[in-house]
């Protein structure tokens, strides 16, 4: 039986290295992405060449309308949905004082919002078939807390309670709900840093270097693989750092 991913935020970082690991292994991939268009469209053609079909969508999928729409078209071209990343996700850095409400609002939406919205899409299906796995993409600031990012924290531990509750409601229906808590990852997130700060930064990480996306791609892989006694974890994958 043919096997489809859904991996959200793809067109680069981890969103991408979720979608070309998981291309080797499943039939059809759906990427979606707000911006960076034409680096989701590179993005598809990457995993076509590996022979796997690849549906890319570019919209907000905070906004509960688009994401109806997008997954009842996977849902009517691929059927059965048997893993949902929800991966998009964006950063604000500053004070909390200087942050404004559409700052907020925008966070909560593309990091939280849209994890509510995928998951009530998805969760039907995977439930009249009692099969089907979730796994979100959090942070290990979620778990506590970082100074001048105070609704990115916020956001990412709402990710995990999230994680765990919707675990506890979908395990008697043989559905799996775990995330990934990341630590400080290579990926464009944090170019809002100079150089000399995430030089300093490594050296307070006993790994004492970032984290590359595949990393965690694979670690998906491997989640995703793991026996199905397996639910409701929020797994940290930050070099030590906690």
């Amino acid at each position: 039986m043919k096997k489809t991913a859904i991996v959200t935020g793809a067109s680069r970082g981890i969103g991408r290295a979720c979608a070309m690991e998981l291309s080797r292994h499943f039939d059809t991939i759906v990427i979606n992405s707000l911006t960076h268009r034409d680096a989701l469209e590179q993005t598809k053609a990457e995993i076509e060449k590996t022979g796997t079909e690849c549906l890319a969508y570019t919209g907000d999928i905070g906004d509960y309308d688009f994401t109806v729409s997008m997954i009842e078209d996977v849902q009517n071209r691929c059927a059965d949905i048997d893993l949902l990343v929800n991966n998009a996700g964006i950063s604000y850095v500053g004070l909390l004082t200087d942050m404004t409400i559409q700052d907020w609002n925008r966070l909560v939406s593309t990091n939280l919002t849209s994890v509510f919205n995928c998951c009530r899409q998805v969760v039907p299906n995977m439930v009249s078939r009692k099969s089907g796995h979730i796994i979100n993409i959090s942070s290990m600031w979620g778990l506590s807390g970082a100074s001048c990012e105070v609704a990115y924290s916020a956001t990412k531990g709402g990710v995990n309670a999230f994680t765990k509750a919707l675990a506890k409601e979908l395990a008697p229906s043989g559905i799996r709900v775990n995330a990934l808590a990341c630590g400080a990852i290579d990926t464009q997130m944090n170019n809002c840093f100079t150089e000399e700060e995430l030089k300093q930064f490594c050296e307070e990480i006993p790994a004492c270097r970032l984290g590359q996306p595949e990393e965690i791609a694979q670690m998906v892989w491997q989640l995703y693989n793991s026996p199905a006694y397996l639910t409701g974890e929020i797994i940290k994958i930050d070099g030590g750092y906690l």
